[in-house]
């Protein structure tokens, strides 16, 4: 049985709006049963383990989809979300890819979390897949090669927009911009229309644009460990 280790974030305050944010529920449900369904053995970890925030606006009605449903009346999901393990106990050896999904918390803890970085170093030194959405890819910026380099140096990447964020008006709340920062780094970002699904594929790193792209993202996953 193949084994996925979904990292979801800790951080759950929306910059100084006095708002909450966490990681997006339908970019964790819809990959997590991808892989359920294809026979993957799931494990769940955050920077603080226990309960990873979840962002209030990802329970929107507007924002259910058939997963986010289905998650609902899942106990054994809940289970794991409500125990997530803390990355540091995390024994990369153990898993055969790795998964960020994303919503805006990933952009102040992923982006800065030393053992994530480790982690993800570990996966792409190993030669494993690793693969992040809208937000997810924040996780993926502290990692280097052997050489020292970015890990997205040279690829072919993508994440949420400035766009997008100036969209959803954020692009003055986080930290960063994710597509200035990915692009900062040497990444060759790619994109398309806001909030439509697209996914890019450059050797063992396979990242998503948006909330809509995150079932795509786990089914190239699926479809590259067959």
């Amino acid at each position: 049985m193949k084994k996925v280790l979904f990292v979801l974030p800790s951080h759950d305050k929306l910059g100084d709006t006095g708002q909450k944010t966490g990681y997006w529920l339908e970019e964790f449900a819809s990959p997590y049963y991808e892989f359920v369904d294809n026979g993957y053995d799931v494990v769940i970890a955050s920077p603080k383990g226990g309960k990873p925030p979840v962002d209030p606006k990802s329970l929107q009605p507007e924002n259910q989809s058939e997963s986010t449903k289905r998650l609902q009346n899942d106990l054994v999901v809940k289970q794991q979300l409500e125990n997530t393990l803390i990355l540091n106990e995390i024994s990369d050896g153990e898993y055969d890819t790795l998964f960020l999904p994303g919503g805006h918390g990933p952009m102040w803890d992923l982006s800065q979390d030393k053992d994530l970085k480790r982690i993800v170093e570990s996966f792409y030194n190993n030669k494993k897949i690793i693969s992040a959405v809208c937000h997810g890819p924040a996780g993926l910026l502290q990692a280097t090669d052997y050489n020292g380099n970015s890990i997205l140096k040279d690829k072919r990447v993508t994440g949420f927009t400035n766009d997008e964020e100036h969209t959803v008006k954020l692009d003055k709340t986080v930290p960063f911009l994710l597509e200035d920062k990915m692009k900062e780094l040497g990444g060759n970002f790619e994109k398309t229309e806001n909030f439509k699904p697209f996914i890019v594929t450059d050797g063992q790193i396979i990242t998503g644009q948006n909330p809509a792209s995150s079932l795509l993202a786990a089914r190239r996953v699926v479809e590259v460990l067959k």
